[in-house]
């Protein structure tokens, strides 16, 4: 594997996961065609799902003679990312005028950072489970009244409607799962295997 600190290995394309405190860069060669670097600026600015005030950004630096665009995020910067989904614009600036136009859009999934002693590990969809579950068993948390789906207290959700959300959480960890089995080179577990006798 190449050594990821470096930039002459930084990958194309923004990274689909990222671990909170992580090093992270990688290049976008394909701005570079319409917008070389020498008459436009590149950034990414990404909010966590929901909005709110912590707005991410992460500027492009022109590597001399190269024919694409770098960004990087130092472990300090990408140690305030809250773990979570987040949307980001790439926003391209011509210099001369300051008028952006928005690139591209996608999104990246902050993953928790073991190191840090407060880290929950579970995806949004276990964590889910285990509020429904405290409810159904009668042994509810002090904080599920915090939980909502689709901006409906928990706490408000009818037996029936507690079981159906329960199981479509648990279908999206089995499809979690399966993601990280095949990450991994292994089978989803997913596969229906038939024998013809």
């Amino acid at each position: 594997m190449a050594n990821l600190f470096d930039a002459a290995n930084a990958p194309e394309g923004e990274p689909l996961e990222i671990v909170v405190g992580d090093f992270l860069q990688w290049k976008r060669s394909d701005i570079a065609v319409d917008y070389p670097p020498s008459a436009y600026s590149a950034e990414y600015v990404a909010r966590i799902t929901g909005g709110g005030s912590n707005e991410i950004k992460i500027p492009a630096t022109e590597p001399s003679g190269e024919d694409y665009y770098l960004f990087t995020a130092d472990s300090d910067t990408s140690s305030a990312f809250t773990p979570g989904k987040y949307h980001w614009q790439l926003e391209v600036t011509q210099t001369s005028s300051g008028n952006r136009i928005v690139f591209d859009v996608g999104d990246f999934q902050a993953l928790p950072d073991m190191d840090n002693n407060q880290a929950d590990p579970r995806i949004h969809a276990e964590v889910m489970i285990d509020k429904i579950e405290s409810i159904l068993e009668g042994k509810a948390d002090s904080d599920v009244s915090s939980y909502s789906i689709a901006g409906r207290s928990l706490t408000k959700m009818t037996f029936d409607e507690l079981l159906a959300a329960r199981d479509r959480y648990r279908a999206e960890v089995v499809k979690h799962e399966n993601r990280e089995r095949v990450k991994r080179g292994k089978s989803s577990g997913s596969t229906i295997k038939v024998r013809f006798s």
